[in-house]
């Protein structure tokens, strides 16, 4: 055998081994979400043998530990349907606006300091937010509601929904301004010569073909938001309420399930077990919410594709 085919069926066999390397990191991938599905989903199994389903989703007391124990988790879901929402109108905005200033106005030596300033920010421990939360934007957010007549606890939706918005701004952000980066040169030359100004670019040509990209890093930047605990705990409280009034103390599923799993309950009982029927809904969430941004994501890309031709 010459020394040209021996190095050719090495190559082929390392060609092989790498193909089943990779094969073998996406099933790994796949059965991890698989097997996080069932760990929930026979847990939840049980929980929903000992109580009812209907009630669970639809119930608006839940009170476990107690003689007669509930487990109506409307309030559960209300609460982190309120915080999330605040969170996004707070990120959102001020994300994508600073995505957009970095990387259309900003000068290479402004955006080199700027971006690093603001991914530090990613950096900081959920803890520290729930510090801030409690001990400054709380008193802040009572003080403002006081002086326009309207009643705000110190624990509340408000302050813990503006606080998370901030953690995730540099995630919204960072992704954003990569995007927007990402589209060619070319087609803002082209809209110049249209005689298009730099806002009308920006808004008619460069946002549209970066809105898949825009839509992810929003999602993911729910995902954070709807995965918190600590700042919840902190600054929104414990108490399941079920109230659209931001002013008030409510809390959220991920903090419920914590509080489920860390109580001096026996693991088969209704009160343990309601924290694996709560990541079952919260799962099932999260992945609609992916079918609906794919959805939408494809949709931006058809509609540029034929806006372009």
């Amino acid at each position: 055998m010459s020394t040209f085919e021996s190095r050719k069926k090495q190559r082929e066999l390392n060609e092989k081994l790498i193909k089943f390397a990779l094969i073998g990191a996406a099933a790994i991938s796949i059965l991890t979400t698989f097997g996080i599905l069932f760990s929930i989903l026979f847990e939840a199994i049980e929980f929903f043998k000992l109580r009812s389903f209907w009630y669970f989703i639809t119930g608006t007391v839940w009170s476990p530990g107690v003689i007669g124990s509930q487990f109506g988790a409307l309030p559960i879901f209300a609460g982190t349907f309120v915080i999330t929402i605040i969170a996004l109108a707070v990120a959102i905005p001020i994300g994508l606006g600073s995505a957009i200033y970095m990387s259309e106005y900003a000068s290479p030596k402004v955006r080199d300091y700027l971006k690093p300033m603001l991914e530090v920010l990613a950096g900081i421990p959920t803890v520290v937010y729930g510090f801030f939360a409690a001990i400054t934007v709380a008193p802040l957010v009572v003080k403002i509601a006081e002086s326009v007549g309207l009643e705000a606890t110190f624990n509340s939706a408000l302050a813990s929904g503006i606080v998370m918005g901030i953690m995730i701004i540099p995630v919204i952000s960072s992704l954003s301004d990569d995007v927007i980066r990402a589209v060619p040169d070319s087609q803002r030359k082209a809209a110049f010569g249209l005689g298009m100004t730099h806002g009308e670019t920006i808004r008619n040509i460069v946002l549209p073909s970066a809105m898949p990209g825009i839509i992810s890093a929003s999602l993911l930047g729910l995902s954070k938001a709807l995965g918190e605990t600590m700042i919840v705990v902190m600054a929104a409280g414990l108490r399941p309420n079920l109230s659209w009034n931001p002013l008030e103390d409510m809390t959220t599923v991920t903090v419920t399930i914590v509080n489920s799993l860390v109580g001096d309950f026996e693991f088969n009982s209704p009160e343990t077990l309601s924290a694996f029927a709560l990541g079952l809904i919260l799962f099932i969430v999260t992945l609609i919410l992916n079918m609906i941004s794919l959805s939408l994501i494809r949709k931006f890309k058809e509609k540029y594709k034929v806006n372009t031709l």
